[in-house]
């Protein structure tokens, strides 16, 4: 049986989220995106001199996805085979060469499959929060990016790592934290005794706090850990704090600003954890926000990064994608 654009109503499609914390991977149906099942896994893939590793990738990826299929196909729901895949990557504008060369041809030989969306992770982000409308979507997490679509071309603004930007990301907001509370450990203009005090319950004397951080690989996210200790000073009145996730609301609505698409109905969505710090941040963001973009609309977040890969994997199986390619952000092969 096949459906009217000709793909068998069985058939399949991949949708994988690859990022620093881990790998994600969903099987759903090609029909309608329906999820049949997920994997994931604690182990990130790892990224080299020449970029993110595609044979690390493909060895995580491959027994995965044997073993969701062999799983639906245990079911009455799902007998066909794989007919498309979305791997959504961090870095994959800069560090995703290999990826571009090898996957292609290594998917093609495993599965078959042809149709193939190398993306990045801020272009999967977009297409779970909003899917294939116009609009403008920022990611906020470890570290935050904003991105934006007519849906002629992509726009993207920050995103460029804790030393050059990331600018209101949970790194940005915990460094700020950290050093006013750096600052009242000292007895300098604008310390905080409330953030200092914090600092100290999670990670122990402030003296020791450069020898504890900085060794550390894994710095940005050391720094993000103190960011809902900010939001919680905020929230309790703490000036100091108060004014840090001011200044981060205003630099996510900046970034939201610079890609958003000229119209009256601009939609804006907000995906990630950063967003969970709730009101604190929420309220001055949405009062930036109303300032900077007054004709466009926040709405939530229909899906993560991961419901965005199959989202995208499916387009691509139907024939129906809409989002624009590019070379670095969304290239396609099919």
């Amino acid at each position: 049986m096949t459906t009217g654009g000709g793909r068998a109503a069985d058939d399949l499609v991949v949708g994988v989220d690859s990022g620093g914390s881990g790998l994600r991977i969903a099987l759903a149906r090609a029909a309608d995106g329906h999820v049949l099942g997920t994997v994931a896994s604690r182990e990130p893939v790892r990224t080299g001199p020449g970029g993110i590793d595609a044979g690390h990738l493909l060895d995580l990826l491959l027994p995965a996805v044997a073993t969701l299929t062999t799983k639906a196909h245990g079911t009455a729901t799902a007998r066909g085979a794989v007919v498309a895949a979305a791997v959504g990557a961090a870095g994959m504008a800069t560090l995703g060469d290999r990826l571009r060369a090898e996957l292609p041809g290594a998917l093609e030989r495993a599965w078959g499959v042809r149709r193939l969306a190398l993306a990045a992770d801020a272009v999967t982000a977009y297409a779970g929060a909003l899917g294939q409308r116009p609009g403008a979507v920022v990611a906020g997490g470890t570290g935050l990016v904003a991105i934006g679509t007519d849906l002629s071309g992509w726009r993207r603004a920050d995103g460029w790592g804790h030393l050059l930007g990331d600018c209101g990301s949970g790194a940005w907001i915990g460094r700020a934290g950290l050093e006013a509370a750096m600052r009242a450990y000292d007895g300098r203009h604008g310390g905080s005794a409330a953030l200092l005090a914090r600092a100290e319950e999670r990670f122990g004397p402030a003296a020791g706090l450069p020898g504890a951080l900085y060794p550390r690989s894994d710095r940005p996210a050391v720094l993000a850990s103190f960011a809902p200790d900010v939001a919680a000073c905020a929230a309790e009145g703490d000036p100091v704090a108060v004014a840090v996730i001011e200044r981060a609301a205003r630099h996510i609505a900046e970034a939201a600003a610079a890609v958003c698409p000229a119209g009256e109905d601009g939609e804006v969505a907000l995906t990630g954890g950063l967003f969970k710090t709730g009101e604190p941040l929420l309220g001055p963001l949405r009062k930036e926000l109303g300032v900077l973009l007054p004709q466009a609309r926040e709405v939530t977040a229909a899906g993560d990064p991961l419901a965005g890969a199959v989202t995208i994997a499916a387009a691509l199986a139907a024939g129906t994608l809409r989002l624009p390619e590019d070379p670095r952000l969304l290239r396609l092969t099919r």
